[in-house]
């Protein structure tokens, strides 16, 4: 079996707090990201991104950060 250290592991999954059950994701990238995706978390606390792997969770839920969705502070509306 091969390990993996520290500096060739991947990264991993980017969370991101939401306020919603119902959002979006577009990568964050701008030009660069990929093809806006409407999710739905029905029932549960999270959904990931089938593009860039970003798990999105529902504010209240699991370890508390201090990094919230953009749209629940910038006014931005669809998340």
């Amino acid at each position: 079996m091969r390990s993996i250290d520290a500096q060739t592991a991947p990264a991993p999954p980017e969370v991101i707090r939401v306020s919603s059950h119902r959002l979006w994701c577009d990568g964050g990238e701008g030009a660069l990201g990929h093809p806006r995706v409407y999710m739905e978390m029905g029932e549960a606390h999270f959904v990931e991104c089938g593009y860039c792997d970003r798990r999105f969770v529902l504010a209240g839920h699991g370890p508390e950060d201090e990094r919230l969705d953009p749209a629940d502070y910038e006014g931005a509306g669809g998340r």
